[in-house]
């Protein structure tokens, strides 16, 4: 019987433990909007960035970010600073670079989020802009790092960031100065964050996650086990 707990214990805190070390993932791209160029042609994007954290409701700026994956290509129209006739960007990094070159990332989701189906646009909070990726980069040399912003009422922006190309700070690219791109979509049919939702106990403002029982389940199949070796010595 001891040994039937504490294989059962062993389990238990391994699916806890795997349920509370979920992570979320805000992935998006050009194919999940109407895309209008407003200056240049830069239309073909992906983003994709794990969070370390669960799915959960919360206000998340700059959260812990295990990786950052993202693409942004196109032409631009003649004399931007870059002097570029067309550029394709792609990054592959560590969300502690992430951050560390200057870049960013926040939004809300809402306490009413259905998250089993993931999270869309509408489920995020605000009145204006309700999700915000910054990947703003400081003097790495490169023009066309970009700000990607979605708003509560179906619309959104893509354009470069403010890059320092280098530490001069006279060589600054303005937000929008090498290409702008407008983006529309359906807030309730976009989704932009997915991931495992953590098991939840109860409901409502009484809900309890799996990681609060934790401390009940143990004490609990330890009791059961000194009860049994105890029945056993008589």
């Amino acid at each position: 019987m001891l040994r039937s707990l504490t294989i059962a214990f062993a389990l238990s805190f391994a699916l806890i433990s795997a349920t509370h070390a979920q992570t979320m993932t805000f992935m998006t791209s050009n194919t999940n909007y109407q895309v209008t160029n407003v200056f240049s042609d830069v239309g073909i994007f992906t983003i994709t960035v794990v969070i370390d954290a669960p799915l959960v409701a919360g206000v998340y700026v700059n959260p812990d970010i295990l990786s950052v994956s993202y693409q942004v290509s196109g032409t631009l129209t003649p004399g931007t600073p870059s002097g570029f006739p067309a550029f394709a960007l792609s990054r592959q990094i560590t969300g502690a670079e992430f951050y560390a070159q200057g870049s960013s990332l926040s939004f809300q989701i809402s306490p009413a989020a259905v998250l089993s189906d993931g999270v869309q646009v509408a489920e995020l909070v605000g009145n204006g802009v309700v999700l915000t990726y910054n990947a703003r980069e400081v003097g790495n040399g490169r023009f066309h790092p970009a700000l990607f912003e979605l708003s509560a009422n179906g619309t959104g922006r893509m354009q470069n960031s403010d890059n320092i190309v280098t530490e001069n700070p006279f060589l600054q690219v303005n937000f929008g100065d090498e290409y702008v791109t407008d983006l529309m979509f359906d807030p309730g049919n976009t989704t932009v964050i997915t991931g495992p939702v953590p098991i939840v106990i109860g409901g409502g403002g009484g809900s309890t996650s799996v990681m609060d029982l934790l401390p009940l389940a143990c004490l609990s199949i330890f009791v059961a086990a000194v009860g049994r070796r105890r029945r056993l010595k008589k």
